[in-house]
């Protein structure tokens, strides 16, 4: 699922955005935001309905072992359709959740037919197929096992897919970390042998709260800009201005914005991620920089009796 740190990283690449646009009309980014945030959902339900195909493509596939005139040994080892009643995949096929998404997204793998065929080919090839298709015990604990094969084994590293995801969904190489996360709980989450029972991933622990953190996050960043971006000019008077990164002021403005507006957000837990962000998304020196810098503005705040923290915000 999404955590703070992933949310924050939407959060700045919508300010980004911003920040190189000529349009200023925050609602529209505000759209945006929420669009992003919701396209990891979309790519979730994408691949567990990958899953889904690549399971009914066993009733294909046999389909063409029983039309063949002379049918190889081989070919009998693979006549069974059991793939196709997995237990996990009957599970996830009775999800009222998933059936609705998967209408709500228009999910449809018969644009690329040759990703589902591909997939189910590799699978077959395997050891862990045939293993499969000789077990006996049909608990979702054990049926499962296959399927997470298929998506770890198969999916994860089938340039076809990637190709798939990176045309379809704009943050692909960022949000991929996320899905495998959000699958890994779907497959702990299945664990039931009453499919009701059995529930998809949150896409964050909770949506209510994180989604009023990310558009206050947004909105008051850009409403503040100016004046946080002052506080970061006089403390660094010593570099040209086009020598900072603008990731670094907008981590710096959006660490800024927490520190001040956030009061259950603890100082450390916010000074630290934005260090970790900039490590990821920005310069090597950044994040040394950044630390720096923040340093200073929080003592300047903190003197000033600017920062007032609250429940769990006074975590030290």
């Amino acid at each position: 699922m999404l955590n703070r740190r992933h949310l924050r990283v939407k959060v700045m690449q919508v300010l980004y955005a911003y920040s190189l646009s000529e349009d200023k009309n925050l609602p529209d980014f505000e759209k945006s935001l929420l669009k992003n945030v919701e396209e990891v959902d979309e790519m979730y339900i994408w691949t567990l309905n990958l899953l889904d195909e690549v399971a009914e493509y066993v009733l294909i596939d046999v389909e063409g072992i029983a039309n063949k005139w002379i049918p190889t040994q081989k070919d009998k080892t693979f006549s069974s359709t059991k793939l196709n009643n997995n237990t996990f995949i009957d599970s996830l096929r009775q999800n009222r959740e998933y059936l609705e998404k998967v209408k709500k997204y228009k999910v449809d793998w018969n644009y690329d037919p040759e990703i589902v065929r591909s997939i189910f080919a590799q699978l077959k090839d395997s050891e862990t197929y045939l293993e499969y298709l000789e077990q006996e015990d049909r608990s979702i604990a054990v049926e499962k096992d296959i399927i997470k094969h298929i998506f770890k084994k198969i999916i994860l590293k089938s340039t076809d897919v990637e190709q798939a995801f990176e045309e379809r969904f704009i943050n692909w190489p960022v949000d991929r970390e996320v899905l495998q996360a959000m699958i890994a709980k779907t497959f702990k989450n299945f664990s039931s042998e009453v499919p009701a029972k059995n529930k998809l991933a949150d896409l964050t622990p909770s949506w209510i709260e994180d989604k009023d953190f990310i558009l206050d996050l947004l909105k008051l960043t850009i409403k503040y800009a100016k004046e946080y971006q002052e506080l970061i000019s006089a403390k660094t008077k010593n570099w040209e201005a086009d020598r900072i990164a603008l990731i670094d002021n907008l981590l710096m403005r959006m660490a800024i914005t927490e520190l001040i507006h956030f009061p259950t957000i603890p100082v450390k837990v916010t000074i630290n991620e934005y260090i970790e962000l900039s490590k990821s998304f920005s310069t090597l020196k950044s994040s040394t920089f950044i630390n720096g810098i923040l340093d200073k503005i929080l003592a300047d705040l903190t003197a000033q009796r600017r920062i007032k923290k609250e429940g769990r915000g006074l975590i030290a």
